[in-house]
């Protein structure tokens, strides 16, 4: 009996301090977010630009803190919160990756496919031969050799409806910056005739592929290329950098369109559908397999600093995964560590500030993983 009585007062007593050691670590990770949140209040403040940060803080599939600080609409004095819709910018690169490995895994297209044989528009590059036979590969890693942009005039302006028509005007004017295969070198272009090209392998438009397979499945309600007539209010009004407080007008008219920047920069979310988003790139949901997984998520590049559609980054204390963006009057970024599955992403509706967006990321999830 007193073997008994010994053993439920240790189960008892290990309880509590499993119980304690919980509430003290949640403690912890409570005044971390709290000052991380205090220090983009106060940057925000600082830059005068009558903007605002949107954050989402996430430890794998669980939501750890949303939120915002600023304006989301000056003119109108509507404070931002996590339900404001902000531009993606490049972070649309990752969703066009994601929809090609999708579409890899459905046997519509295999990563070593020469991207001609879906757009053979693309032997028209400068430079462009038999010993030059760009893959999907090449394209989603920015191993293509490609520039980055091509040199026609005005091929980032137009309506969204001319992307396509745009990119094909760009791809004689596209050259070649390095051999393939021989370095990373980023290109927009690249990513643009990628979207393109997965749309002819699939027979259905970029815009409506990514709705269907990837907006729709992770019910992404606030995820769009154009953003609807009933959802402008909730648009972040882009800002200039100026410290006046002035609206960007390039921001304002690239609402229409942003030229053939559809695949490579095109699309609208929240940080909250972000999360979404980036759960299904770390494995929760049944989106993508974990060998297609795996592959976006490792490097694909002679630096190894790229995978498909993501930015990787490794010192010896942390390896993320992720990607930033920029157009006019929108900056943001997202990131995870692939270890301790702790995430950030921030969306800004001005381009510059005293955060700089990816180190602020990095750095929180550090601080956050120190913890473990």
């Amino acid at each position: 009996m007193k073997r008994i009585l010994s053993i439920t007062i240790s189960a008892l007593f290990i309880g509590l301090f499993s119980i304690a050691t919980y509430a003290q670590s949640q403690k912890d990770i409570d005044e971390v977010i709290s000052e991380f949140r205090s220090q983009i209040n106060k940057e925000v403040e600082e830059d005068k630009n009558n903007g605002s940060i949107s954050i989402t803080i996430l430890k794998g599939d669980n939501l750890l803190w949303s939120g915002a600080y600023g304006l989301a609409d000056s003119e109108n004095n509507i404070k931002a919160n996590s339900s404001h819709i902000y531009r993606t910018g490049s972070i649309s690169k990752t969703f066009t990756a994601f929809l090609m490995m999708q579409l890899a895994e459905e046997g519509i297209i295999q990563l070593n496919d020469p991207v001609e044989k879906y757009l053979p528009e693309i032997k028209g590059l400068e430079g462009y031969s038999d010993t030059t036979k760009i893959t999907f590969h090449h394209l989603a890693s920015h191993t293509s050799g490609l520039i980055r942009e091509p040199n026609l005039r005005n091929a980032a302006a137009g309506t969204i409806e001319q992307w396509e028509e745009k990119i094909l005007e760009s791809i004689p004017k596209t050259s070649f910056k390095t051999g393939m295969d021989q370095a990373y070198s980023y290109s927009n272009i690249g990513f643009g005739m990628l979207g393109l090209a997965l749309s002819r392998a699939a027979e259905k438009s970029f815009m409506q592929l990514v709705e269907e397979k990837i907006f729709k499945p992770l019910n992404m309600t606030n995820s769009f290329f154009i953003v609807p007539e009933n959802k402008i209010p909730e648009l972040a009004i882009g800002m200039q950098s100026n410290g006046k407080g002035q609206v960007h007008g390039l921001a304002s008219r690239e609402h229409s369109g942003r030229g053939y920047k559809v695949p490579n920069g095109g699309i609208y979310a929240t940080p909250d559908d972000l999360m979404k988003f980036m759960n299904a790139i770390m494995g929760y949901g049944t989106l993508l397999n974990q060998k297609s997984l795996s592959a976006m998520l490792n490097g694909q590049t002679p630096e190894n600093n790229y995978g498909y559609g993501l930015s990787l980054f490794k010192d010896d204390q942390i390896s993320t995964a992720g990607h930033g963006g920029s157009v006019a009057g929108y900056n943001c970024y997202m990131a995870f560590d692939k270890e301790s599955q702790y995430g950030v992403i921030l969306m800004r509706n001005y381009n510059r500030g005293k955060t700089n967006l990816g180190r602020a990321s990095r750095d929180l999830i550090l601080k956050l993983k120190s913890l473990q």
